[in-house]
């Protein structure tokens, strides 16, 4: 017997097709797109249901977050100490903190459940304070008897006070790259890169951007999705354990979640053999909701966090350059064993020298073992130059870029990191697309919001938080924005066949909105109202 047939109609279709770029009318059979167009389109199909809800709204295709981590839902279960203001899941507003006097005392007045062994934080930026770094001293008078915690908004860097240093056995004669010391060789509580970072989830019951995933916390996720149309959704570092996996596979089964996600697999976790042997076993356990078969290399660190690995000139108040995640010697050798295995790698390179390198080693492998369609992808990609860009345009790489830090940290840069001159060339969406490069751009969540639209802003208008222009020449439209987050993201997880786009065939994934985002002035774009979601062609309300 043939599935009934659901015929929505709505005021405008963005379809982010250019064979058909608007319509009036969708039909929706077995969750997927029958057909698109007017009125005209809609016959043929028997008997068939009207659906005249969205008749004054905007349907678009689902927005795709191409880089974020499922733990945004998680991070809520422990306090928010970041400078900006944010919304949880619950709607509610968390107030930004200013100075790191404000992060103590919120901390300190934090209720702590019975039995609490340790109190951990996230999304504390010093770049925003009064010039100091926070250390042991501070979180000391948070509490002398539990192990503090507190990750930094970029999730590269962490604070910890005494207690926490003993527990992982860190003191003046640690040798260990990424522990901050002060004038008198003393730890400072400062853990900078994964290594030390690990010592403490390893070491103490960690939460913040170190807590695990858990149904509570996809769920969560979910209800932010639906908030910021948001459809299909990364997990851009994944161990893709036994644990993890199952609360993917309970989750995405729930007909009430309205999300599908594709989560990458963290090569650090494993050895290569390990990690080439589970991705391709868990491969066959992809279903339309759950999509497995990408891996996330992490090669430096953060910008703003003094961490990510820059060219000459280096950082802008000659912090010394950054770390690398993976050793120059060894990431050719990984990214050569999971290219030839067909993986999909996703490479986070903040700096220009991580970038670089990354670029020469996915050259080598992919003249060595060339391989049509790898649309290996570069993630953040923030400093590039002209030459670099064209580089990369040349091997058919793909750049996921971090649009949020202009607004973020577009002031700080200026100021500290990068300079002026080179600030300016910041996540230059303007000049891959003038390159002919794939384009998505992202939120990293939970280290910027998840909200598409108001990332698809950042790249249109590249204003700092201050409303300083930052680089306007590497300004795209609202209409190229559009595509970067909906099939533009979608063709970085080689999910373009599916969703990211209103085409007959694939899954009725939509955003349903207020008002057309492109009849409006492009300063208003992140001010547009999302009612909901639709997957597969039922509505999730915002």
């Amino acid at each position: 017997m043939q599935a009934p047939t659901t015929i929505f109609r709505a005021r405008r279709i963005l379809t982010m097709n250019p064979g058909q770029p608007v319509a009036t009318h969708v039909a929706v059979r077995d969750g997927r797109i029958l057909a698109v167009g007017g009125e005209a389109e809609m016959q043929g199909f028997g008997e068939s249901r009207r659906d005249e809800r969205f008749a004054e709204a905007v349907l678009m295709p689902g927005f795709v977050e191409g880089h974020c981590h499922l733990f945004e839902g998680a991070v809520w279960s422990d306090p928010y100490v970041g400078y900006f203001d944010r919304r949880g899941p619950d709607g509610e507003i968390s107030p930004g903190l200013k100075t790191i006097e404000a992060v103590v005392a919120a901390l300190r007045a934090h209720p702590l459940p019975a039995g609490a062994k340790s109190l951990s934080a996230w999304g504390f930026d010093p770049i925003y304070m009064d010039g100091r770094r926070m250390n042991v001293g501070d979180l000391d008078q948070v509490s002398a008897t539990l192990p503090v915690i507190i990750t930094h908004a970029s999730g590269h860097i962490m604070n910890v006070n005494s207690v926490a240093l003993r527990i992982i056995g860190v003191d003046r004669e640690t040798d260990l790259d990424g522990l901050v010391r002060d004038a008198a060789g003393e730890p400072t509580g400062e853990l900078l890169g994964f290594e030390l970072m690990g010592l403490i989830r390893d070491r103490i019951a960690a939460g913040g951007l170190s807590r695990k995933l858990d149904v509570a916390g996809l769920k969560r996720f979910g209800q932010l999705a639906r908030r910021v149309g948001v459809t299909t959704a990364t997990d851009l570092v994944s161990d893709l354990a036994d644990d993890t996996l199952e609360v993917y596979k309970t989750v995405t089964a729930d007909e009430d979640f309205p999300l599908r996600i594709a989560p990458a697999m963290a090569a650090r976790f494993y050895s290569i053999e390990e990690g080439i042997a589970r991705l391709e076993r868990l491969r066959a356990q992809s279903t339309e909701r759950l999509f497995i078969g990408a891996v996330k290399l992490h090669v430096d660190g953060s910008i703003q966090g003094f961490t990510a690995r820059l060219r000459w000139p280096g950082y802008h108040n000659g912090a010394p350059n950054g770390l690398w995640y993976i050793a120059p010697s060894e990431l050719g050798g990984i990214i050569e064993a999971y290219h030839r295995a067909g993986a999909l790698l996703h490479m986070h390179t903040n700096g220009d020298e991580a970038s670089e390198l990354t670029v020469e080693m996915l050259e080598r492998a992919i003249i060595a073992h060339p391989r049509p369609d790898h649309r290996h992808t570069l993630q953040h990609c923030q400093m590039p130059d002209q030459a670099l860009y064209r580089r990369i345009a040349r091997l058919g790489l793909c750049c996921n870029i971090f649009a949020n830090h202009i607004y973020y940290w577009g002031e700080a840069h200026i100021a500290e990191t990068m300079g002026l001159a080179r600030a300016q060339r910041m996540d230059a969406c303007g000049t891959v697309l003038r390159n002919n490069i794939p384009l998505a751009i992202h939120s990293d969540a939970p280290i910027t919001p998840l909200d598409p639209l108001f990332t698809a802003w950042c790249a249109v208008m590249r204003e700092t938080s201050s409303g300083r222009v930052l680089g306007a020449d590497e300004r795209i439209s609202v209409e190229q924005a559009l595509y970067a987050i909906t099939i533009g993201a979608a063709y970085t997880l080689k999910l373009d066949h599916l969703v990211g786009s209103v085409e007959v065939g694939k899954l009725a994934d939509f955003a349903v909105l207020g008002s057309d985002p492109l009849a409006a002035p492009p300063a208003a774009l992140k001010d547009t109202k999302v009612l909901g979601t639709m997957r597969g062609g039922v509505f999730f309300p915002a």
